[in-house]
């Protein structure tokens, strides 16, 4: 079959639409106003008011047992497709019979058959798409899948491919249709499932391997993936035939174009690399940077995820890390020193507060024992005699209040059962006589 030259000249002269008007009205007055089509559709208008109360109750039932029994996710997404197949799978049964019905009595029933093959097609084709686990790819894939079922099962495919193959531009030498960008669409949607599921497979065996470090499992998992969907987008346009070489000029522009407009985020997709490279911050590491302390969770293509104690997960960019200073309190080990300021009455016993102390720390099961705590005089205060207490801890990512906190109630105890007192601030008034009298004339009450 020819493809129709000239389609835009066509649409603009008029020609093509005078002639799909002349085809559409020998058709209305040829098929659809005749007595048999108008049975037909009747009965098929029928089928479908009967179908919907019936599928809906269907729908129920089956839905209920499927989600008390369904244990695999598969088997849970074939459940939830009962929402856009119970009421085709009703209304299918239904015109099966009224076609059996018409075959005895040896009525006409094409449109019957046709309807209920575009049923069948639907049906069909969103059971096979439960293997998608995407919904909204799902739904996509079953559309254009079944417009095209569809437009085979009417006799119209090749009239439509025709149809989108004439609808053309060209650009330079290479000629780009309707069709061609419909097939490179569907062949790229194709090939990145694919390598989708390619990629979850390799990055689940990276994940598993031993041998691999946090940084270099997480590099290697965004190359692949980066890999894959570059040799999908190639693949993709061989399959249409598109001659990569002609893009070779657009390329140069668009890369141009996207190194200015996109400055910002190549520059976090270049540190993102570079990060995971220098291995200076990897997933688990506790992390400080401007007002935000917590574990790194994940390290993504643009930005890095510290999640805080509080339960708050921070997003922050890539080129942060690199540009600021960053505290990695578990970069090249995970010894970490704390320290701590106490203060005590000048009248209590120094030498017996800082045994208290000592013998506090011991008995915290985070404080290490090596590197031993230490406890010094550390000055002469307003108000109170300074200690100084210094312990390490190897488990930052465990936090620092909660190993501090359980630090000084093991003081406060102590320290009130051995009478060491803690002061508060305090201030001596000294008041000699002469400003006493001063203050009594200045406040006395003036003669009358």
């Amino acid at each position: 079959m020819q493809a129709e030259p000239n389609l835009i000249d066509g649409i603009a002269d008029g020609s093509l639409v005078e002639k799909w008007s002349s085809a559409f009205q020998s058709w209305v007055s040829d098929y659809l106003a005749s007595v048999d089509t108008l049975i037909e559709l009747g009965l098929i208008a029928a089928a479908a008011a009967i179908a919907w109360p019936l599928s809906i109750v269907l729908k129920n039932k089956v839905k209920a047992l499927g989600q008390e029994h369904a244990t695999y996710a598969l088997l849970k997404r074939l459940w939830l497709k009962l929402d856009v197949i119970a009421f085709p799978i009703v209304w299918l049964l239904i015109q099966w019979l009224v076609v059996i019905a018409m075959e005895q009595i040896g009525q006409r029933h094409a449109a019957l058959v046709v309807t209920s093959s575009l049923l069948t097609a639907w049906i069909v084709i969103n059971v096979a798409t439960v293997f998608v686990a995407n919904p909204a790819l799902s739904r996509t894939i079953a559309v254009t899948a079944w417009v095209v079922a569809a437009f085979n099962i009417l006799g119209l495919l090749g009239e439509a491919i025709q149809f989108l193959d004439s609808a053309a531009l060209t650009v330079g030498q290479v000629n780009i249709s309707a069709l061609t960008i419909i097939q490179g669409l569907v062949a790229l949607a194709v090939l990145l499932w694919i390598t989708a599921i390619v990629g979850q497979v390799i990055e689940g065996r990276i994940k598993a391997s031993p041998n691999l470090t946090p940084s270099i499992q997480v590099l290697s998992s965004k190359l692949i993936r980066i890999g894959l969907a570059i040799v999908a987008f190639v693949f993709s346009l061989k399959i249409v035939g598109i001659n990569l070489t002609a893009f070779a000029v657009f390329g140069g522009a668009i890369g141009v174009g996207l190194g200015f407009g996109l400055q910002k985020i190549f520059a976090n997709l270049v540190s993102g690399f570079i990060l995971l490279l220098d291995k200076s911050i990897k997933p688990g590491d506790v992390i400080a940077i401007a007002d935000n302390y917590g574990r790194v969770e994940s390290l993504g293509a643009r930005y890095v995820s510290v999640l805080t104690r509080d339960g708050i997960e921070h997003l922050i960019p890539n080129e942060e890390l690199i540009t600021t200073r960053v505290e990695n309190w578990s970069h090249s080990q995970d010894l970490l020193r704390l320290r701590k300021s106490v203060g005590i009455h000048y009248k209590s016993d120094v030498r017996e507060a800082i045994r208290l102390c000592l013998e506090a720390a011991a008995e915290v099961p985070r404080i290490l024992k090596d590197p031993a705590p230490t406890c010094n005089l550390q000055e002469f205060g307003d108000n109170s005699v300074n200690l100084d207490v210094r312990f390490w801890i190897d488990d930052p990512m465990n936090g620092r209040a909660n190993v501090i906190s359980e630090l000084l109630l093991g003081i406060w105890d102590r320290f009130h059962a051995h009478g060491i007192e803690i002061p508060y601030p305090q201030r001596d008034l000294h008041l000699r006589s002469s400003d006493v009298g001063s203050f009594g004339q200045s406040h006395a009450a003036p003669d009358e």
